[in-house]
């Protein structure tokens, strides 16, 4: 067996959260007992967050990967493994070799068969707190290779690459960067947009976390293209990991020469400065980001003019989000027919997605634009976790819409998700299934909206609130026709009449919901019912007398004690003091309790 060059534990917040921290110090201790004298280093997520605390064993010829790695599993990976040579086939979940300096990879879920790495090729294979890991891995040398060429050269390469801003409006990145470069001003600034506030999404965080350097780099190559000097990192304060990993990526290109004064003796002078979110959601929208950098309240204005040629303290900005600024290092790399080869006609390369809610393989993926929703829910996600059937999946986070699983065939590129109703966004995939209430999805999308919403707009202000009144309603079993054409009403001036990004697109899940689960609307409104049992006024609990064996957990959990009965009896519940939080229903190991229609059996 070949010699193990090293040990690597996954830790980005994903698998810090599932106990990486504790598997990593238990692997330090488990080497130090043994005194065996072989590298123990992090990595970052490779993607398969449900497989956390993942443990890479690498050699120069592969890599072997353990997941679900607790501290009690360690002392075996490094008896039989480490010391023996024996792989531990039941615990490995993912293999990686090299074929003609390719890295190939093999994983028991085919989670990866389908993907395509460009954003996440270096995430979970190298430490993000080392740059000479990542220069080992080209790191740096799509900005060696700009730094020789014209600004104009790299904007052609960009604009010809057919990149699109992955931040959600899906605009030319070339398109954009020619606008900055063209713009009048002693001075000129870039933007890269780390405000990720989508409920399931962490695309982002991902990255900055697992690969930060690959993001700076990028942004120097962008800066030197449009004649910038100085750059900000807008990142949102909920991701400490994503922020001290940045530091110590800014220090260290500042050591290699990479940033700063006469960068790599080229001449060209460019820094980055991180500015830290408050975590308001309408900061995604770029020109509320501005002022709040600028130091004033995150709020929109607007448009023209636009950043490129007033941004940032008036002077000309270039904006993009994280993925967009991954991107560019690898085209400069590759070239750009290597990237225009990937994806559809308009939509080209690839996309990074967060799979979550009741998907089975949740994390991050990387596919190529064009693939189906089918393709990536039930072949790379593995459906749901449940073992149910996938109803709706929400794309685009609270701006964009839920798609049936009647149009999961739909590609996945710009155009065509649009024409679904909803939008690509920023990469969120939040998967449901057949015990989703989909308007209650629709009420939660349409709550965080609301409490998002800066207030400037009337529509956006008063629109959205009234809407969540709406479906508060109907949720309660307490709405009309009447209500369900005032949404219909509201909707399309609420997206009109709102400034920016955040109110144009808020009423999307509601209209995806009326669009394609009408049939769930009017249950709630004509029949006061909620089909998948999910709105607490709708619903009751009870007991199944011929299944229940009085065995009293259901009594013993009810955090209100509405459950009495005898031991070895069947039990009942109390309708009155019922706040129908579910506990019973979870922990019955009897099928004794059922989930009814609130007006059932009255």
């Amino acid at each position: 067996m070949s010699e193990i060059k090293a040990i690597a534990v996954g830790m980005n917040s994903c698998g810090i959260a599932a106990g990486a921290k504790e598997t990593y110090e238990a692997i330090k201790k488990e080497l130090e007992k043994r005194n065996l004298d072989v590298k123990l280093k992090i990595v970052g997520c490779v993607g398969m967050c449900y497989r956390e605390p993942l443990v890479d064993i690498i050699t120069d010829e592969k890599i072997i990967t353990y997941g679900h790695v607790d501290s009690k599993k360690v002392p075996k990976i490094i008896e039989e493994h480490v010391i023996k040579g024996n792989l531990i086939d039941e615990w490995i979940v993912k293999r990686d070799w090299w074929e003609n300096g390719e890295r190939k990879t093999w994983d028991v879920d085919g989670y990866f068969s389908k993907q395509k790495k460009i954003v996440l090729e270096n995430s979970g294979y190298i430490n993000p707190e080392d740059i000479d890991e990542y220069i080992a891995v080209r790191g740096y040398e799509g900005l060696k290779k700009a730094l020789k060429m014209q600004p104009e050269e790299i904007i052609e390469i960009i604009t010809k690459s057919g990149l699109r801003g992955r931040g959600g409006a899906g605009f030319p990145t070339g398109l954009k960067w020619k606008f900055a470069r063209q713009a009048k001003g002693d001075e000129k600034y870039i933007v890269c947009n780390a405000d990720e506030g989508d409920p399931g999404a962490f695309m982002d965080r991902n990255v900055l976390e697992g690969d930060p350097h690959r993001v700076i780099e990028g942004m120097i190559i962008g800066a030197y293209a449009i004649g910038a000097t100085k750059g900000f990192i807008y990142v949102r304060a909920e991701y400490p990991l994503a922020i001290r990993r940045l530091r110590i990526a800014l220090k260290q290109a500042r050591e290699k020469g990479f940033l700063g004064e006469n960068i790599l003796g080229s001449g060209f002078s460019f820094d980055i400065k991180i500015k830290e979110g408050a975590g308001a959601f309408v900061c995604g929208e770029e020109t509320a980001l501005i002022a709040s950098i600028e130091g004033k309240r995150g709020m929109p204005r607007p448009r023209p003019p636009y950043p490129a040629q007033k941004g940032l303290f008036g002077k000309p900005t270039n904006i993009n989000n994280v993925e967009t600024w991954a991107n560019v290092p690898w085209i400069i790399r590759h070239g750009w027919e290597a990237y225009a080869s990937l994806g559809t006609e308009k939509s080209k390369g690839t996309k990074v997605f967060a799979l979550s809610g009741k998907i089975k393989h949740g994390g991050n993926v990387e596919v190529p634009m064009g693939i189906t929703l089918r393709e990536i829910l039930y072949e790379i996600g593995g459906g749901t976790k449940t073992g149910k059937k996938i109803k709706a999946v929400q794309l685009g986070g609270p701006s964009g819409g839920c798609i049936p699983e009647y149009l999961f065939d739909t590609p996945v590129d710009y155009e065509s998700v649009t024409a679904t109703g909803a939008i690509m966004g920023s990469g969120g995939m939040v998967v449901m299934d057949e015990d989703t209430c989909m308007v209650d999805v629709a009420k939660f999308f349409l709550d965080f909206t609301v409490k998002e919403s800066c207030g400037k707009c009337t529509f956006c202000r008063l629109g959205t609130k009234r809407m969540w009144e709406i479906l508060d309603k109907i949720t309660k079993g307490e709405g009309t026709m009447e209500d369900v054409k005032e949404l219909e009403t509201l909707a399309p001036m609420v997206k009109t009449g709102s400034l920016c990004g955040l109110g144009q697109t808020a009423p999307n899940p509601v209209l995806t919901t009326l669009r394609y689960f009408r049939d769930e609307y009017m249950a709630h409104v004509k029949d006061k019912r909620c089909p998948a049992k999910v709105c607490k006024p709708l619903i009751k609990y009870v007991i199944i007398a011929d299944k229940c064996t009085g065995c009293t957990a259901c009594a013993i959990f009810c955090p209100v004690k509405a459950i009495s009965g005898e031991k070895l009896k069947p039990h009942v519940i109390d309708q009155e003091a019922c706040i129908k939080c579910g506990t019973c229903y979870n922990v019955c190991r009897f099928d004794a309790i059922k989930i009814v229609d609130a007006y059932e059996g009255d």
